[in-house]
């Protein structure tokens, strides 16, 4: 896939896919384009595939789930490819990449089957199938001697305000870092800050593609260091991040019981997918590997 120059405001040119079993081969695809042949039906010869069944899409895109709301826009695109595992998950997922405020999230979450767990002294809430097993996964560790625990009280499901702290936490600093250093003028700096969280994400990328970065430590993009306002994985209350992440047997565990990491570059982030690693590929997802670990990233 291509992604074009990250411009202009962040509003995702969306496509929903149909409430149905049929969806695009690729993205951009425009099936109905294409002119069908006139059949009769009187001539035997004609030709037999226009009786057979349409060939199921597959991949990444066919594994959405129905609804969908697909960006084409280059911010979306890119947002996709860095949290969009969790789109295949066989729990429940959102229909779009970014919720765009605090009612978005709020009617999702209540949506959804939900279970909340004391563990590790803190409050965990995840969806229920999530939650089972993350149990089993705990009670397979502690057999073995190891335990697994959230790092502390917002590890799992996280409110649209409690991201967009997160992001101020990164963007706010660096602002007045690079007005210091006369990369940004006084003028944009206040720009940024007048607008709404979303409306901040494609202004920030666009300087990053200048090289002024917003991440905590001001040498990379902002995304490797907290998702965007409504993109993050917590917010569809199947995300978790652990304690002992950095044990090897662990993550394997955890992997037995359907929790994959698949955000390159948060350690301590595990995703709920819910199914063997053997059927990952299936659902459109790519094995990568970084720092001795194993990652499940979007196949697009």
């Amino acid at each position: 896939m291509i992604f074009l120059t990250l411009s202009g405001c962040y509003e995702p040119t969306e496509k929903t896919l149909p409430a149905s079993s049929s969806t695009p081969d690729t993205y951009g695809s425009n099936n109905s384009a294409k002119p069908s042949p006139s059949v009769s039906s009187t001539n035997e010869n004609t030709d037999k595939s226009m009786n057979k069944e349409p060939k199921a899409a597959e991949g990444f895109a066919a594994n959405l789930p129905a609804g969908f709301t697909e960006p084409t826009d280059s911010v979306g695109q890119k947002l996709l490819r860095e949290y969009g595992s969790v789109f295949v998950t066989r729990a429940t997922a959102p229909t779009k990449v970014v919720f765009k405020d605090q009612a978005e999230v709020t009617a999702f979450q209540n949506s959804l089957k939900t279970s909340s767990e004391t563990i590790g002294g803190s409050n965990v809430q995840l969806q229920t199938a999530a939650m089972d097993d993350l149990k089993k996964a705990i009670e397979d560790a502690k057999g073995k001697g190891l335990s697994i625990n959230p790092r502390g009280a917002d590890s799992a499901k996280r409110s649209y305000d409690e991201t967009v702290g997160l992001w101020k936490s990164r963007v706010d600093p660096a602002l007045k870092h690079w007005t210091s250093q006369a990369k940004v003028t006084a003028d944009q700096a206040a720009k940024i800050r007048a607008m709404s969280p979303f409306e901040q994400v494609s202004e920030v990328l666009k300087l990053e593609e200048q090289g002024i970065y917003f991440a905590k430590d001001l040498s990379k993009s902002i995304i490797y260091s907290v998702a965007p306002p409504g993109t993050s994985q917590h917010l569809s209350m199947l995300a978790l991040d652990v304690k002992e992440n950095e044990n090897a047997e662990v993550r394997s565990i955890l992997a037995n019981h359907g929790w994959y990491q698949t955000v390159v570059s948060d350690l301590p982030h595990f995703t709920y997918l819910g199914t063997k690693e053997s059927e990952l590929p299936s659902l459109g997802l790519k094995k990568t590997t970084s720092g001795g670990r194993t990652f499940w990233v979007p196949n697009i």
